[in-house]
């Protein structure tokens, strides 16, 4: 389930520096499209979706459900020397933006730190030589988490900040018809400026050649050369698959859209989902400082390229 068929048979991964693994990490606020984001990407020659790792953590390695999935993060756990000691943690406090402001956690997270990232480090090498990927795309959104990963001297880190329209990921935040925790408009507002205030940080003090801005609108008006920009950036020498017929693959975890095996990416016209004074205004500065953020992909909203 995680063979990339549709793709180019002429495609070739350019290996990362000898001795370390390539991860696209997808960072940024949840319900911005990074689970349809990493799908595309896994659907291209020697790269591996993942899909949310941070939750390989809390599950002791074992995703929900069984057969394909199941089977491949067996063999990946099976790679890997013992964790438990980190399973038994609370990893949250490494990665959730809001664990920083409480000072009681601080211990905590430098007591926790090393081996975190030890085995980080080692999860993704794991997962690299079980799917046979030159690359490993991880959606686990949080800032923090990329943080650490920037640490790991055997890990050729790729930063894709993925944001999308402020209206659209407050009323998604607010759905009542998904299984996800729904959050009110303010919170909801505060959750965005928390995660962009940590996402600018770890962004502009990553490498220029190995991040760029993803506007979620940009990738839906245009899948396929987004994607292919996006795989430029990251030194991955593949060919764009077919939108239309994209493979889930057997990530460790992600939103609904896993439980399909199929699912298209078709170009579409991007759609508000409504218009909040409140959210308008209180995300207004952000605009600002996410329209200045270089390098990105796709183009701007008058359609000029970046």
């Amino acid at each position: 389930m995680w063979d990339n068929s549709s793709v180019r048979e002429d495609s070739v991964a350019v290996p990362a520096r000898a001795g370390r693994t390539r991860v696209i990490y997808v960072m940024g606020a949840g319900r911005s499209g990074s689970t349809i984001l990493g799908v595309a990407l896994g659907n291209c020659d020697g790269v591996f979706f993942a899909g949310e790792l941070d939750r390989w953590f809390a599950r002791s390695g074992v995703p929900r459900g069984d057969g394909a999935r199941a089977a491949f993060w067996a063999g990946v756990l099976a790679r890997m020397r013992d964790a438990t000691d980190v399973f038994a943690t609370n990893t949250t406090l490494m990665e959730r933006s809001s664990a920083v402001l409480d000072p009681r956690n601080w211990g905590a997270r430098r007591r926790l730190r090393a081996r975190y990232r030890e085995v980080s480090q080692e999860l993704y090498e794991a997962i690299a030589a079980a799917g046979g990927a030159n690359a490993v795309v991880d959606t686990s959104h949080y800032p923090l988490r990329a943080r650490e990963l920037q640490t790991l001297a055997n890990v050729e880190l790729h930063l894709l900040f993925l944001v999308r329209d402020p209206q659209s990921v407050v009323a998604s935040l607010g759905r009542r018809d998904v299984p996800e925790r729904r959050f009110n408009e303010p919170v909801a507002n505060a959750y965005l400026w928390l995660t962009y205030l940590f996402s600018v940080f770890v962004f502009l003090r990553h490498p220029r050649e190995r991040r760029v801005l993803v506007r979620h609108e940009q990738l839906l008006a245009d899948p396929a050369g987004v994607v292919a920009q996006i795989l430029e950036r990251c030194g991955v020498q593949a060919g764009v698959p077919d939108m239309a017929a994209l493979r889930t693959g057997v990530p460790f975890h992600g939103n609904r859209l896993i439980k399909d095996e199929q699912v298209a990416l078709e170009a579409r016209p991007p759609r508000v989902a409504h218009d909040s004074p409140l959210t308008r205004v209180l995300q207004l500065p952000w605009r600002a400082v996410l329209a200045r953020l270089r390098p990105t992909v796709g183009a701007t909203a008058d359609g000029a390229p970046r």
